[in-house]
């Protein structure tokens, strides 16, 4: 049985013990360990994807039945480990310019990524707080990782007080839920619910409003309005590698779990909690829309984009359908590979070896450097929504999945502020190729920033040639879930 148990979760444990064996070398090495730590954890990221695409692909429990493995989990796995893998390599030069290179930093992305790993795989309330708890530790400590600097130990703090406020809440709702229905499992509650709705009863008004608060805590994570007061600020303040690492992974986690929690053992609740996804995608995609239109500072208004790309996400979740969680991994796969590529053009904005972070200071930049004016070009684009680029799909899946669920409000308003969001990414597009330049950037920006945005932009302009790997994937992983 400790066997099974094993094996099943082995690319956790295989990430947690490299880890450990990372920090002790840190600890043991600590004045030249910092660029080997790093490279470490990249290298064993990779093991670790390694090892989930090699794993067997039926689903399987462990551990009491507080860990799955399913195609689903897989799925969003290697997206974690790929946005995680990437920020990191991205951060290598990042974090020694701006005199940050130390050990502690690729350990704690690795903890935390564990963290997001075991929230994929939660199939209980516990075994979810804890991946949780353990992601968001280590999220704190990286937000405030430039000490002498205000605007970074403010990031931090503010995140660790509003997190602090969500796991009340997250613990709150799981409580609820305990106390009305008498067991924390996934698989447990799925029991429940199917014997209370196959029975005609009314569902316990304890237990939905215990699902409330378990999607408000949902909710923060994923920076969805009305709980996305964080989001900005500690993108603004934390330094600019941990703002490209949050902008990525820990969303696909959240997102995930979101998804599986919702589709899972509430299944059978979509008429009760269907209604609070539609107000937060709705209210997330208007507010990621209008507040992005006004900033003059790019990693703001990537805060502000990443929220209306998490209600755009939520769009395929309020479906409540197969067809919308494979909506959801879609859409998930593809704003990876987005913000990756973004985020490695806002790490190349250096000029006389300081980083600049406004959006005026990319004025004239295809005269200046015209291969990465492309390539943001092609991320703007994608962003925005325009055929035939990766983007333009992603909204597609999820729209099309609303539509047929007879969401209509639902996805024209997500049509309406895909044209408000346009504006902001094109105008930075206007500015990169209409404006003269004032000053160029630093050169060169390093081989392996070149080789994630040569690779991130081929994603996004060949997905229409060669969908089907992300698509496949998307459908198995849907799949799994319902018939898990």
């Amino acid at each position: 049985m400790l066997a099974i148990d094993l094996s099943t979760a082995l690319p956790e444990i295989f990430l947690a013990l490299v880890a450990l064996g990372l920090l002790m070398l840190g600890v043991f090495r600590a004045s030249s360990s910092a660029r080997l730590v790093l490279i470490g954890a990249v290298v064993c990221l990779a093991m670790t994807l390694v090892l989930v695409w090699t794993g067997s692909s039926a689903r399987a429990t462990a551990f009491s039945d507080l860990f799955v493995r399913d195609r689903f989990a897989d799925f969003m796995k290697s997206l974690v480990l790929i946005g995680a893998a990437l920020t990191t390599i991205m951060s290598l030069r990042y974090i020694e310019h701006e005199k940050m290179s130390r050990f502690e930093f690729p350990v704690l992305l690795l903890f935390a990524t564990l963290g997001m790993m075991m929230m994929v795989s939660a199939n209980n309330l516990l075994s979810l707080y804890l991946g949780i708890e353990l992601q968001s530790l280590a999220l704190y400590v990286v937000a405030a990782f430039r000490r002498d600097d205000l605007r970074s130990s403010e990031a931090g703090l503010k995140y660790f007080v509003l997190g602090a406020l969500s796991s009340g809440m997250l613990l709150y709702g799981c409580s609820l839920i305990y106390g009305f229905a008498g067991t924390t499992s996934f698989d447990g509650l799925a029991a429940v619910l199917t014997g209370i709705t196959e029975s005609g009863a009314a569902v316990p008004t304890g237990l939905v409003i215990g699902l409330v608060f378990l999607c408000a805590g949902l909710a923060f994570k994923v920076s969805a309005v009305p709980f996305h007061m964080w989001t900005p600020d500690v993108y603004e303040g934390a330094p600019t590698a941990v703002t490209a690492f949050f902008a990525t992974a820990p969303k696909v986690a959240a997102m995930a779990l979101f998804v599986r929690v919702l589709m899972g053992p509430f299944g059978g609740l979509v008429a009760q909690w269907q209604q609070i996804i539609v107000f937060i995608a709705l209210a997330s995609m208007i507010l990621g829309a209008l507040a992005a239109v006004s900033q003059t500072n790019i990693k703001r208004l990537m805060a502000y984009s990443s929220i209306g790309h998490v209600g755009f996400a939520l769009v395929g979740l309020a479906a409540g359908t197969i067809e919308g969680v494979r909506g959801v991994a879609v859409y998930l796969a593809i704003y990876i590979f987005m913000n990756v590529g973004t985020f490695a053009c806002i790490m190349c904005m250096r000029q006389k070896d300081r980083m600049v972070e406004r959006i005026e200071d990319l004025k004239g930049l295809s005269k200046t450097d015209p291969m990465m004016a492309l390539a943001m070009a092609i991320f703007m684009f994608s962003m925005a929504g325009i055929p035939p680029l990766a983007g333009f799909f992603g909204k597609l899946f999820v729209f099309e999945a609303a539509i047929n669920a007879g969401l209509y409000t639902l996805a024209i308003v997500g049509v309406l502020t895909s044209v408000i969001g346009a504006f902001y990414y094109l105008r930075i597009v206007k500015f990169m190729y209409f404006d003269e330049p004032e000053e160029s950037f630093d050169r060169p920006i390093g081989r392996e920033m070149s080789l994630i945005l040569l690779g991130t932009g081929l994603v996004i302009v060949f997905f229409i040639i060669l969908p089907s790997p992300i698509l496949d994937a998307a459908s198995a992983a849907a799949n799994s879930l319902a018939g898990g």
